[in-house]
């Protein structure tokens, strides 16, 4: 069970780093859009960002961009939201349950739900993601950000973080429930709550 815990911290150690990493685009996407919205309203601000640029800070360039830093901000710390069990989740039920019950749960879910799930959808993104790079797929306006597959392969990095967070969560669970669970910090249920309820 010990394997299985140290594979489970090295999993969440790097999809939290990444995540953690990815949370400062949000700077740039408020930036970005401030610029944008202020820029369409002001004709003279927007001809002098479009001067100092050289035109990047036109308005089409500059909400593509917006929609790029987000799909990067929210794919790449998707992941690391389940790791901290911060996905939305309907509790009544499970709030009276007691950890251990939870636990059987949460691996249920991941064993027949999150993980095939995920796995089905990055197998797709492959082929997604491929296509858009060997079409050196661009933007369909003609003044739009080139390079449609680097966000095409930022999305497919978040499915896979995704997909590793579910495997850590899925042997932190198999250690909790089939090892001694007083040694498991288990994320899906508070940690003050191990203690009772086993």
């Amino acid at each position: 069970m010990d394997g299985l815990l140290r594979a489970s911290d090295r999993l969440r150690r790097l999809v939290e780093t990444i995540g953690r990493l990815a949370c400062w685009l949000i700077l740039p996407m408020i930036l970005v859009t401030v610029w944008d919205v202020v820029s369409r309203k002001s004709p003279a601000l927007r001809e002098w960002g479009l001067a100092l640029t050289g035109g990047i800070a036109h308005s089409t360039i500059l909400q593509e961009l917006e929609w790029h830093l987000h799909t990067a901000l929210f794919a790449l710390c998707l992941g690391w939201a389940y790791i901290k069990n911060a996905h939305v989740r309907v509790d009544l039920i499970l709030e009276r349950l007691a950890p251990r019950s939870r636990a059987w749960i949460e691996l249920l879910g991941c064993l027949v739900f999150m993980l095939p799930y995920t796995a089905l959808v990055i197998w797709f993104a492959v082929d997604f993601t491929w296509t858009s790079w060997a079409n050196a797929e661009a933007s369909v306006s003609l003044i739009g950000i080139p390079h449609r597959w680097v966000i095409k392969s930022i999305l497919l990095l978040g499915l896979v973080l995704g997909f590793l967070a579910g495997f850590a969560i899925l042997l932190r669970l198999i250690a909790y429930l089939f090892g001694r669970r007083e040694r498991v910090d288990l994320w899906v249920v508070p940690t003050a709550e191990l203690g009772r309820g086993r």
